[in-house]
């Protein structure tokens, strides 16, 4: 089956005569991108105007983010990162000893130890194991009791690519009285995210969503907003103008979404870079983009079986994202052989991972496959 990008790889930075396959480390930079830093260093030159207009475009993306993750563009900030994303939720809820957590032991650090600092005060976090590298729905909601706060996920997983069923996390967790917070990292950008379903949605830019460091767009539900306290204040999540002026009162009201987690500037040309990104992803359509990620992981599934390679990721499509992984003892070293053939991919931790995003195509997988074969499967036997 022939499957051509979705947008020439031609249109970005540094991979011209590669096989660029690990977008789920680190996306290739749009060229167009050099627009965008123009456009921000004529605004920064251009006194309250210019610096106007850099807020406005950052209004923009977070009208576009809105319509990207489907929820009104108000429930969304700009944090610094996903990892502060979730830090903030774990600091903000008003814990009390022998309440507990829920997340599983395939998560990213920045998920599965959030809640680090909660132990010293009776807090659990409940690592629910996998199952031959699948992680269960049931097996999580089957952890969530009473006393669960919070059931944390990464829609899609690192390890494996495991994409979620969030409807199904969010009832079972809601139905308990538990928040529901969810790291889109691997997701945003590639899959349609429900974050409707959420009590808090994070994610980084510099991977699916095509932008780079320094920036995570955060959603946070009504509800989440009315238990989760702020734990830092700046002048832009108080009131503090045009209430007070030169002189600071004792007490300064704080400020509701989006400014909530907004405690100073957020990084506006960033946020630029990342407005511009969205504009292509929301301009393809985010259901066409999954299904071609979709079409494509299953063309590299089958090309890896028959080539003998052990595929960990999800066979089903809905639990199918941009990433596919195959055991690999040695992940970094079989990166390097393939490297050497030009096709570019993520490995570490005993396993490789290939990302296929809207630049890739079967020809890519075709090239891929052909390097796998050089380099033959018992590369990867232990």
């Amino acid at each position: 089956m022939k499957i051509a990008p979705l947008l020439s790889p031609e249109a970005f930075e540094g991979i011209e005569g590669m096989t660029h396959l690990c977008t789920g480390g680190e996306s290739p930079w749009l060229k167009s991108q050099a627009g965008v830093y123009a456009e921000f260093a004529k605004f920064k030159g251009g006194s309250h105007k210019g610096r106007d207009k850099i807020y406005d475009r950052g209004e923009r993306c977070r009208q576009r983010m809105g319509q990207l993750w489907n929820v009104p563009a108000h429930r969304i900030a700009f944090m610094p990162s996903a990892a502060e994303g979730m830090g903030w939720f774990s600091r903000g809820l008003d814990w009390q000893s022998g309440d507990n957590i829920v997340t599983n032991n395939l998560e990213f650090p920045s998920v599965a130890y959030a809640w680090k600092h909660l132990r010293s005060r009776g807090v659990e976090v409940r690592l629910v194991p996998h199952k031959k590298w699948t992680v269960r729905e049931e097996d999580l909601l089957d952890a969530v009791d009473s006393r669960t706060r919070v059931l944390a996920v990464s829609h899609v997983g690192f390890y494996t690519g495991q994409c979620l069923n969030l409807a199904q996390l969010s009832e079972g967790a809601w139905k308990k009285g538990a928040l529901f917070a969810v790291d889109a990292t691997h997701s945003s950008g590639v899959l349609r995210v429900p974050a409707q379903l959420t009590d808090l949605t994070v994610s980084s830019s510099y991977k699916w969503l095509l932008a780079t460091h320094g920036t995570a767009p955060c959603y946070l539900s009504e509800c989440a907003e009315e238990q989760v306290a702020s734990t830092c204040f700046g002048w832009h999540n108080l009131k503090v103008w045009p209430e007070q002026t030169a002189e600071r009162d004792p007490e300064v009201a704080e400020q509701p979404m989006p400014e909530k987690l907004e405690p100073g500037n957020p990084a506006m040309q960033v946020i630029m870079h990342l407005d511009h990104a969205l504009g292509v992803i929301l301009e393809i359509g985010p259901e066409k983009i999954e299904n071609h990620a979709r079409d494509l992981s299953e063309l590299v599934s089958r090309g890896l079986a028959k080539l003998g390679y052990e595929v960990i990721s999800p066979n089903n499509r809905e639990a199918r994202s941009g990433n596919t992984c195959f055991a690999c003892e040695d992940g970094r070293e079989m990166v390097y052989r393939l490297e050497e053939r030009n096709v570019f991919c993520w490995g570490e931790f005993g396993r490789v991972r290939v990302s296929t995003h809207l630049y890739n195509g079967s020809d890519d997988v075709a090239r891929l496959l052909d390097a796998l074969n050089e380099v033959g499967s018992k590369k990867c036997e232990v």
